[in-house]
């Protein structure tokens, strides 16, 4: 079979990640025990995720015109993810803090992420809500398959043929074909027009660092659909890639590819 194409409208940035004991409280100064800077972005993770699990993936998105962009497409690069960027401004940045228990807390600046153009790829599209809402509208009126992770949550006109959120997201946003919502350790379930057909949950493993948990979810789930896999396969795996990618620390370098995802599913 044919790998399937997708191209993937959304964010990049550079992750700054410290690692604490414990995520600080409101006013309190803690002292991290590691720093790392990792690629990331909810578009760039996905698009990652999804050209290591077997798909021919596009990115399309804005980086800055400064240091931290060459840094910030290395893992693009490295997954053979073809580029169409716009360069203007600063690289988008995400402030991250991982606690030893894999909880995590995250403050994005947006930068470049907020110039990149609209554009209609059309094909199979997979965008989330860390760029413009006109951006997203645009690659929805074009593609011929739609997926919308709708993260972070604000509402939005756009009707996807995949919506993919989290409980609190589903909360703002909960229009499409098809719904995913994920629930955490207890896992997901997908809602077609609010009936529930299918529900999973992730194998056991021991977290490390929860931060691109929900974009190997997003990326796999669109991936095993296009590739004609029954939905209720799709979510386990699904499950199974979000799980996976908590047991390494940063966002692309924890994303799995496929044959482990085969790999714990058949454990």
């Amino acid at each position: 079979m044919a790998p399937p194409s997708l191209t993937v409208v959304g964010s990049i940035n550079l992750d700054l990640v410290a690692r604490v004991a414990a995520l600080p409280r409101p006013g309190e100064t803690v002292t991290a025990t590691g720093y790392d800077r990792f690629p990331g972005g909810k578009g760039a993770n996905q698009a990652v995720a999804a050209a290591r699990l077997g798909a021919r993936v596009t990115m399309v998105g804005a980086v800055g015109e400064d240091h931290f962009a060459d840094e910030a497409l290395t893992g693009l690069e490295d997954a053979g993810v073809e580029l169409r960027l716009r360069r203007a401004g600063s690289t988008g940045i995400a402030l991250i803090f991982v606690a030893d228990d894999g909880e995590n807390e995250i403050v994005v600046v947006p930068g470049a992420n907020a110039l990149v153009e609209p554009a209609s790829p059309g094909g199979a599209v997979l965008s989330q809500l860390e760029v413009p809402d006109e951006v997203v509208r645009t690659a929805a009126r074009g593609a011929s398959f739609f997926a919308l992770n709708a993260a972070p949550a604000r509402p939005i006109d756009v009707d996807p043929d995949v919506l993919i959120v989290n409980r609190l997201e589903h909360e703002v946003v909960s229009r499409g074909k098809l719904v995913a919502v994920t629930y955490g350790s207890e896992g997901a379930a997908l809602f077609e027009s609010g009936r529930e057909v299918a529900r999973a949950v992730p194998p056991p493993v021991r977290p490390v660092d929860g931060t691109a948990a929900g974009d190997a979810f997003a990326a796999c789930l669109v991936v095993s659909l296009l590739e004609g896999r029954a939905p209720e396969e799709a979510l386990r795996r699904a499950c199974a890639a979000g799980a996976l990618a908590t047991t390494r620390l940063g966002a692309q370098p924890s994303l799995p590819v496929a044959h482990e995802v085969d790999a714990i599913l058949e454990a």
